[in-house]
């Protein structure tokens, strides 16, 4: 059974009130989050006398399936009780006057929120070093990242301190930091849900995400969140059960792709992990099919051509006037622009809003930009053909385990390590990480990504193969470790 339907049934038998539930994993957050850094701002006073009001709806029974479930948002989601820093200083103290669509509509339907969680600043970076307010660690190895950029939301999940939180995707966001983390992490196809109110890194790619242990969960979150909104035009109409209509069915007529050759290049026993995994989903009734995906290094390029480009646009708006934090030495309006930027921002955005507006330059817009464009459309059209034959492709969602704090210098490097993930954001598609395993008792993730709209499908393979396994059940992390 998922998590919140043991939830929802222990709160509508009374074996736990919602306050009680609250206090629980606010209890949690104060004993671990010092260790952890999982947490920006906790909602302690405001979570509870929510939680109050949901107790009294469960009495009068009018709980929907959300109500007085506790749930925790990456930081550049916005909020109207907390504030909403995007882990960066430029926006340390700033305070939305409205809600994200998306914690609006799961605040309509009962959820407590408990807090925000730390990421890497305006969601750049694979690692969640690079945030204003420090790094986040991975509850399995107070040593290694938790990944990035939605690694607060991720180690909060693993640890404990939420049962479910939220996460947005512009590269792999959810998914690597789900597969370092030990648990599940779903990007749903672009346009399923809103990003009204998900502070902008690159528009194009960025897609709110959901981390929790069980893919079910997942499911009804996602089901929770979704649909139309007036104010995102990129945002489309679903079915009541555009995510949740195949949990329950079978593989038997299923195929999924996988790529020989890239497993070829995984570590002895990563390889050993897949092998098994593949071996779960033929015994459930799923064909594997040998395929070859495109090229993963041009990807790699066209991404980090174009996220900077669109990161440096939408960042221009941060200029220490309108909001955001200002500098005091300025004597003019072009000192103002450009000390307010230069202090509150840290090094990695600085690096990408360089790249982006290099790359947007008249002189090398065809070079760069609009070559990038071109790869682009040419990677959908080839996974387009791939999905011709095949229901989903499985692959990695990372090379490795979880790295050692620090050991990731090279921002090359660092971004070379989006290899398998950025795919899914190219072209928009929808894309789970679920854990297959551990090496050297550090989790390790699989991948699957389907066609667009076709997320009910990995939901409905990933919900089978947790069915049969215990890779994704809460683990019983930082023992002893507190505050």
């Amino acid at each position: 059974m998922s998590i919140l339907k043991t939830l929802r049934q222990k709160l509508d038998n009374k074996n736990i009130s919602a306050v009680e539930l609250t206090t629980t994993y606010l209890k949690e957050i104060k004993h671990k989050n010092n260790s952890l850094n999982a947490f920006i701002s906790v909602n302690e006073t405001k979570a509870l006398a929510h939680a109050k009001e949901m107790d009294d709806l469960i009495t009068k029974g009018k709980a929907t399936l959300l109500t007085g479930v506790p749930i925790a948002h990456k930081d550049n989601l916005c909020t109207d009780i907390l504030t909403t820093t995007c882990g960066s200083k430029i926006l340390s103290n700033y305070q939305s006057p409205f809600n994200a669509t998306v914690v609006d509509k799961l605040k309509n339907q009962g959820m407590t929120l408990l807090g925000k969680t730390n990421m890497d600043e305006f969601g750049m970076g694979s690692t969640n070093e690079h945030s204003f307010f420090g790094a986040v660690k991975n509850p399995y190895d107070l040593n290694h990242i938790p990944g990035g950029s939605s690694g607060g939301s991720a180690a909060a999940v693993a640890a404990g301190l939420t049962p479910f939180a939220t996460g947005s995707d512009t590269g792999g966001s959810v998914r690597q930091p789900a597969s370092f983390c030990g648990i599940t992490g779903i990007k749903p196809s672009y346009g399923t849900l809103s990003r009204y109110g998900l502070v902008a890194y690159a528009s194009s790619f960025d897609q709110v995400g959901i981390l929790a242990h069980y893919a079910e969960d997942c499911a009804y979150l996602l089901q929770a969140m979704a649909g139309k909104d007036e104010k995102d035009g990129t945002s489309i109409a679903t079915d009541p059960d555009f995510f949740t209509k195949s949990l329950q069915q079978d593989l038997a007529n299923l195929t999924i792709g996988v790529d020989g050759q890239l497993l070829s290049k995984l570590s002895t026993e990563a390889q050993a992990l897949f092998q098994e995994c593949i071996a779960i989903y033929q015994k459930q009734g799923a064909k594997i099919k040998d395929i070859q995906l495109p090229d993963l290094q041009a990807a790699v390029s066209s991404y980090y051509v174009l996220a900077p480009a669109e990161a440096a646009t939408n960042l221009a708006r941060f200029d220490g006037v309108r909001y955001g934090y200002r500098s005091q030495h300025a004597n003019t309006l072009d000192e103002l622009y450009i000390n307010s930027r230069t202090e509150g921002f840290g090094a990695e955005v600085k690096r990408r809003i360089v790249i982006g507006n290099y790359v947007l330059a008249a002189s090398q817009y065809d070079a760069y930009y609009h070559k990038a464009q071109q790869v682009r459309a040419k990677l959908k059209q080839d996974l387009d053909m791939i999905y011709q034959s095949v229901d989903m492709i499985l692959l990695p969602t990372a090379a490795t385990t979880a790295p050692k704090l620090g050991a990731q210098k090279d921002p090359v490097t660092t971004y070379l390590s989006d290899m398998y993930t950025l795919i899914a954001n190219l072209t928009g598609a929808p894309a789970i990480s679920f854990p297959i395993g551990r090496i050297a008792h550090m989790p390790f993730g699989a991948q699957l990504m389907a066609n667009n709209f076709q997320d009910h499908l990995l939901l409905q393979a990933v919900c089978a193969f947790q069915r049969q396994t215990t890779f994704h059940l809460p683990q019983q992390l930082l023992q002893g470790v507190g505050a």
